[in-house]
């Protein structure tokens, strides 16, 4: 273990026992039974999926983790992919709308670079993404209509994710991605 901890850094390898307890700290989502039901509220330091049918309070329900990271103190960001975001309803909701973090990106590279440099960069604590369906490859914006562009954007967010979940880690900062479910009508 000493030698992959000189060739890897400390913590690269330990005991589960020595690690000081292997409990994740969490913070509220803003909605007490879904808080009962994770064990305490939202992990810090993870990526997080919330989704569900179009309209189903996906965006609403961020807003309110916003609104409770906000309250403990700390920094957030919205990537707004659907640029869709309402100040007013975020306010209502309890977000302190002046010290939101918020962009609104040209593709999805954009969206995913931004989100993890300012999840390395320890400025924030949560990242929420609205949304991946939103998220539009850049090669896709710029070919022409009815091209095919099969699996870009799933292997955009497959790097993507592979890049950030050791980066949110370290960092302790918490990615939510918004993602919509479509029903398949027969």
């Amino acid at each position: 273990m000493n030698d992959i901890n000189g060739s890897f850094g400390k913590g690269s390898v330990t005991r589960l026992g020595s690690a000081g307890g292997a409990l994740v700290e969490t913070f509220p989502s803003g909605c007490l039974t879904l808080d009962f039901a994770l064990g305490g509220g939202l992990p810090r330091g993870r990526i997080v999926e919330i989704y569900g049918p179009e309209s189903s309070g996906k965006t609403t329900l961020a807003l309110h983790a916003i609104a409770e990271i906000q309250k403990l103190g700390g920094n957030a960001m919205l990537v707004d992919a659907e640029h869709a975001f309402d100040p007013a309803y975020s306010k209502a909701l309890g977000v302190d709308v002046e010290n939101l973090i918020v962009c609104q990106p040209d593709h999805g590279e954009m969206a995913l670079e931004i989100a993890d440099r300012m999840c390395r960069s320890g400025a924030v604590d949560l990242i929420c993404v609205d949304s991946v369906s939103a998220l539009t490859p850049r090669a896709e914006i710029e070919g022409e209509i009815g091209m095919q562009q099969m699996g870009l954007q799933a292997r955009l967010m497959s790097q993507a994710l592979r890049k950030m979940s050791g980066n949110a880690s370290k960092a302790g900062c918490t990615l939510i991605f918004l993602n919509q479910i479509r029903a398949k009508h027969c």
